[in-house]
């Protein structure tokens, strides 16, 4: 399949997940007056008519012929535009009550800024996908700028999926857990919660006063006396028939109403049944009632910003400093305080601070389900259109609101107040971080600012399961999304050949590099690569990437000191003599710590290994023999060596082996024979 037919997969794919309702798949091609570098194709998805345009040129004039031309074949229609470089990767993606219009506007360079004309001349082809309204074409942009994060576009970074409660209502005896990721499965799902000690501090709770199984039903089933959490009053023991179906369904509906924000119905009725209890001398009774209404108002207390006429809302707040963003999102459902996040969006430092913030919460809202009211400090860009996308997407109300008065506007100034905090306390460790890196720089005798460092190091035990780890650092500190492990595959080196593995590593490593950003646009290079060892370590890595035509690549080695003393470490750099640093500098101590960062990184990735290994059986390797059967031969003859002992008729007499796969296993372990 060609490359302009994948990048065409890849928009139909992120087209079916924003917008599900749509037909079915048809293609059609129109027939256009074109020059012979450029071809238009069109396609019908549902209501979505997609096209692609292809040319090769590298300047801003071509870059101009590009988009003017495929304004010429522009409807007036709401959708959404990709402008692409030469190698079809995504430069923008942008949204448009009227595609003609708005792209039209890219051809006028006296109004652009200068960010946008260098976009402008990065451009190389252009896709086009019309949708029926604006509405879906902001939910379709958000979509694709999440999976294809664009140079040019504000990127929302580092949003994981947040934990959910889940109660289950698929099993008899309704089980409460915590969940994250697709909700597939049967039952009511509170959320989101912003960290998952939100999440067990509320299941904490929720044991306590409404004493529901958090255990498997594996675990559940297998149970024939209390487990612990009966014993610490922390379940009512549904296992072994403490409790009747209907008493239990009662916990159970209690439990989500406490969820929905019902609190004061579930306190009173706790206190009436304590009161109850005690009436008729069941003192024991009664006290179990006064420990669950204890934690029900323990937990109400802790509650520091818990206005409960909110209900469900997120409140957003956006602070800028320097042309940084930081944006602060705190969570509230059922009238409690679900903790809050803060994001550093990335985006250019000449964006609009509006802009900004409706590029993240359009993007923010693709892979969550947005609240009934979402409370802003800065009323974002297209606001009026988010609130109908949302209203759409999730099927009831969803309204964007700035506050003018009262708690709510206290809210918002607290959350706002939260960012800024955030923002200062990220711009002051960036601030340290950069004048590191600036004394690195000339301490290193660097020509230019050093922007990544990848540090490299090798993890085994004589060998085997052997690893090799890459960490990347930067002004903004350690890029975990950029660590990256190799599995050493080579079967050729001798136990323990560090540099052979550093041969593949960096052999495996550079390769991809020299091959995906060869000019480096992605700032995918490293300024600096940092290896554990000495001078001889140093040669072969010089050695390797000479190799592979790597060049003016700052490689620095550093070693351990005499008598291996920490503090005492040396370095080595091609064309210097060997030398320390102050025990009291700062770069010394950062080039440690990502050091060992990168240590602690490589013997992660080997334990994980070795312990996958440890697991593994020589049953795994045959084909045809899936769980079941691996379990039905272990069963049956107690160890995989046995297995491999065993003639044909023995293994023709376990449950689920014919003659065939008998055969199969037999001739697997006699092949040599």
């Amino acid at each position: 399949m060609s490359e302009s037919h994948a990048l065409l997969g890849q928009i139909i794919d992120a087209a079916r997940q924003a917008f599900a309702t749509l037909g079915k798949f048809q293609s059609e091609t129109r027939s256009k007056s074109l020059s012979p570098l450029e071809e238009t194709k069109f396609v019908n998805y549902g209501g979505l008519k997609m096209s692609q345009k292809t040319s090769s040129a590298p300047n801003l004039e071509h870059g101009l012929r590009v988009i003017k031309k495929t304004v010429s074949t522009l409807p007036e229609t709401p959708g959404v535009y990709r402008m692409l470089d030469e190698k079809g990767d995504a430069l923008y993606v942008g949204k448009a009550k009227s595609l003609k219009k708005r792209v039209v506007s890219y051809t006028r360079l006296n109004g652009l800024p200068n960010r946008l004309k260098r976009m402008v001349a990065g451009t190389r082809s252009m896709e086009i996908v019309t949708t029926h309204t604006e509405a879906e074409a902001l939910l379709l942009e958000a979509n694709l700028i999440k999976k294809l994060k664009p140079r040019y576009n504000v990127i929302l970074r580092d949003d994981k999926s947040f934990p959910f409660i889940l109660l289950r209502t698929d099993h008899r005896w309704a089980q409460i857990t915590k969940h994250r990721g697709a909700q597939k499965r049967n039952g009511d799902y509170f959320g989101p919660f912003a960290a998952v000690s939100a999440v067990n501090r509320t299941l904490n709770t929720l044991q306590k006063v409404f004493l529901l199984r958090s255990c498997s039903d594996s675990v559940f089933k297998s149970r024939t006396r209390p487990c612990l959490l009966y014993q610490i009053k922390r379940c009512s023991a549904p296992c072994v028939g403490k409790i009747s179906p209907e008493d239990y369904e009662l916990l159970v509906n209690d439990a989500r109403n406490y969820l929905k924000g019902k609190k004061t119905d579930v306190q009173k009725k706790l206190a009436s049944q304590m009161q109850t209890a005690s009436g008729n001398r069941e003192y024991e009774k009664a006290a179990a009632f006064r420990d669950r209404l204890h934690a029900l108002t323990k937990v109400q207390a802790r509650q520091t910003i818990n206005p409960r006429e909110v209900g469900n809302a997120d409140v957003i707040a956006i602070s800028q400093i320097a042309g940084q963003t930081c944006i602060q999102v705190f969570f509230f459902r059922a009238g409690q305080n679900w903790g809050n996040r803060s994001y550093f969006p990335r985006h250019s430092k000449d964006e609009k601070q509006e802009k900004i913030f409706g590029a993240f919460i359009s993007q923010f809202y693709v892979n969550k389900p947005s609240p009934n009211l979402i409370l802003v400090n800065k009323l974002p860009e297209s606001r009026s259109l988010m609130e109908k996308a949302f209203t759409e997407k999730s099927g009831y109300k969803v309204t964007i609101s700035k506050p003018q008065r009262g708690k709510r506007k206290m809210l918002v100034a607290e959350a706002a107040k939260n960012a800024k905090g955030a923002l200062e306390r990220k711009l002051a460790a960036n601030t340290a971080q950069e004048k590191i890196l600036t004394g690195l720089q000339k301490i290193l005798g660097l020509e230019n600012d050093i922007e990544r460092i990848e540090v490299y190091d090798n993890s085994h035990i004589s060998g085997k399961n052997a690893v090799g780890a890459m960490i990347v650092a930067g002004a903004e500190g350690f890029k975990k999304n950029a660590y990256r492990k190799f599995n050493i595959k080579s079967e050729d080196l001798s136990p323990g050949d560090d540099f052979g593995m550093m041969r593949e590593v960096f052999t495996r490593r550079f390769s991809r590099l020299i091959k995906e950003d060869p000019d480096g646009a992605k700032g995918t290079w490293p300024d600096i690569v940092l290896i554990d060892g000495g001078k001889g370590q140093l040669s072969a890595a010089q050695e390797i990437l000479e190799d592979l035509g790597v060049e003016d690549l700052c490689v620095l080695a550093i070693s351990k000191g005499p008598d291996r003393n920490a503090g005492r470490e040396q370095f080595h750099i091609k064309g210097q003599e060997t030398f320390t640093l102050p025990p009291s500098s700062p770069e010394l101590y950062f080039l440690q710590r990502i050091r060992d960062e990168a240590h602690r990184f490589a013997i992660s990735a080997h334990r994980a290994r070795r312990k996958k290994t440890i697991y593994a059986s020589p049953l795994d390797d045959i084909p045809g023999i899936g769980p079941g059967r691996k379990r039905a031969l272990l069963n049956h003859f107690g160890s995989a060596a046995a297995v491999k002992q065993a003639g044909l008729k023995d293994l023709e007499a376990v449950d689920g082996i014919n003659r065939t796969t008998a055969q199969t296993i037999y001739e697997f372990f006699h092949e040599a024979s």
